[in-house]
């Protein structure tokens, strides 16, 4: 963990009743960086691109395969598949609500949206195209994306493989859940929760959850560019969870920068919807979000839950299930006579 993150960490662990004060509704919209400021001819075109199974290398594989929108943002898997049925060894993370991560992907090898966009395309498991340019000559042979590419980014060559993230990240961005029973709350309607998740949103706090899980995201605070907000996990390993659910296979950000100090970090997840995304934590191994209440009070904090505490824990957690969008499924351009998938 960075000295960064080290320092937001302490800092919201003082005190529950501190954070408490501090409870922060879901903005309506996402920032966007100022290379890529979100139009809606970018979020129509990276609608389009997210849907589309074609740029995967069986034609089989697109975004959505992964993180179903039309669910909770992910597949409901304890790991996904990808081409020719390959399975890897991480859960997929929702995508409802990303743009407001630190960093993307688990171990946070990508800084932002657009370059989470790339990674999957070229991955051997997941899409499975050779390099990223194979992809985007797909991309080119598909006459209906000629009008969309220049309607969003002009007429100079822009049918590119950033353009293509750009378009995709700002779609991400528009991928927001908010008005959540807890964000009317916060907001002022004290009738908008329960008495029990009121309850369960102070055993939250009292048990020390938002030394992580803080932030209007709860995921943890906002960082600088490239610095994402890690936690260890398991951080407490004599216990039966961590052999019960091979807590310790998986290095965390360990595989992706080969640096000791990063083993079995990951990068904290949002709880927002979180009872529409199981199975839970990276590895897909726990069927049930009571079950992976107590995993965490014990692995990460070193404290066994009464029934009582992770019912009320649980039904707080319910309230972070904010509305979400209205979505239609695009139609995809096609290619009349003929497929750019046949051998």
């Amino acid at each position: 963990m960075n000295l960064i993150a080290k320092a937001a960490l302490i800092t919201m662990a003082v005190s529950g009743m501190a954070q408490a004060a501090t409870w922060q509704p879901l903005p309506e919209t996402a920032p966007a960086p100022a290379n890529n400021p979100t139009t809606k001819a970018k979020t129509e075109l990276g609608k389009i691109l997210f849907f589309d199974p074609r740029f995967s290398s069986t034609g089989t594989v697109s975004c959505n395969s992964c993180h179903n929108l039309m669910e909770g943002g992910d597949d409901s898997r304890a790991v996904s598949m990808g081409v020719h049925g390959k399975t890897g060894n991480r859960n997929a993370p929702t995508v409802w609500n990303a743009a407001f991560h630190s960093v993307q992907f688990w171990d946070g090898r990508a800084n932002t949206l657009e370059d989470q966009a790339k990674g999957p395309v070229t991955n051997p498991i997941e899409m499975g195209m050779k390099d990223l340019e194979s992809a985007m000559a797909r991309v080119r042979q598909i006459p209906g994306y000629k009008d969309l590419f220049t309607k969003a980014f002009g007429s100079d060559k822009p049918m590119t493989i950033d353009n293509a993230a750009k378009a995709v990240a700002a779609f991400e961005r528009t991928l927001i859940t908010p008005n959540s029973a807890y964000d009317r709350y916060v907001k002022g309607d004290k009738k908008a929760m329960s008495k029990q998740q009121i309850r369960g949103m102070n055993t939250f706090a009292k048990t020390g959850c938002t030394a992580c899980h803080s932030g209007p995201a709860f995921n943890g605070p906002k960082m600088p560019l490239g610095q994402g907000f890690y936690a260890k996990f398991p951080t407490f390993t004599d216990n039966a969870y961590v052999s019960k659910y091979k807590l310790l296979e998986d290095k965390g950000r360990m595989e992706a920068t080969g640096k000791s100090a990063d083993k079995h970090q990951f990068r904290v997840p949002t709880l927002r919807n979180i009872t529409d995304t199981a199975p839970y934590f990276h590895n897909g191994s726990v069927k049930d979000l009571d079950e992976a209440v107590r995993v965490m009070a014990k692995t990460q904090l070193n404290k066994n839950l009464s029934k009582q505490e992770v019912d009320d824990i649980v039904a707080f957690l319910g309230a972070l299930s904010g509305e979400y969008p209205q979505l239609t499924l695009p139609r995809l351009p096609a290619t009349p006579g003929t497929t750019i998938l046949a051998d």
